[in-house]
């Protein structure tokens, strides 16, 4: 059993049943339509939003107390939300699939992360998007989530870098206020990205 299965074994939504501010705002803005995938979604929250709004939606997660917890809020909602469980280790891209991909605090090791990023990068469709919010590498003292581990925290290079021939539509490294469930809340500092595949 991993952690984050033993983590999302509880009745009450860990992070909460509001998508992230910025994946909605962002959202909002861009108005798009098609097929989302949400990876390393937990208990789906964002997932069940971007169906909400009316995209195709899959979600990636590795915790199937996570994924069961998606089906169970996609339900009350009264949207569909197809769950697959994906350890992103093992994950295959599938090259120009998606209309837009999202992560939100999906927080791994460099290797995987650099892994993840090109496989997004090769995923999203010509015109569609890659939008992410998560903690950046000055996180660690604010103690208001993430990880402690600086090693798994992201550094603004690794978006600009990746994404280096991509539209960037926004990018921004600082501090913001999240209040989300039992463990994200208070003054936090993140790196968004909104990418947009030329």
């Amino acid at each position: 059993m991993n952690d984050w299965h033993a983590r999302f074994q509880t009745n009450n939504y860990v992070y909460g049943t509001a998508p992230n501010k910025f994946i909605a705002g962002i959202q909002k803005s861009l108005k798009l339509t098609g097929n989302a995938l949400a990876i390393a979604e937990g208990e789906g929250r964002n997932a069940v939003y971007l169906a909400e709004q009316g995209m195709n939606v899959t979600a990636w997660d590795y915790a199937p107390s996570g994924l069961e917890k998606t089906k169970k809020l996609a339900e009350e909602r009264d949207v569909t939300v197809k769950t697959e469980l994906v350890d992103l280790d093992d994950a295959i891209w599938t090259k120009d699939k998606w209309d837009e991909v999202i992560c939100v605090f999906g927080h791994f090791p460099l290797e995987l992360r650099q892994k993840t990023l090109q496989g997004v990068k090769e995923s999203v469709k010509p015109a569609g998007y890659f939008v992410t919010e998560v903690y950046s590498h000055y996180q660690i003292p604010y103690n208001s989530g993430g990880p402690k581990d600086v090693a798994l925290l992201y550094q603004p290079e690794e978006f600009l870098q990746t994404f280096h021939d991509w539209r960037i539509v926004h990018f921004f490294m600082g501090e913001v206020i999240r209040h989300e469930g039992e463990l994200h809340n208070g003054l936090s500092h993140v790196i968004q990205f909104v990418g947009q595949k030329q």
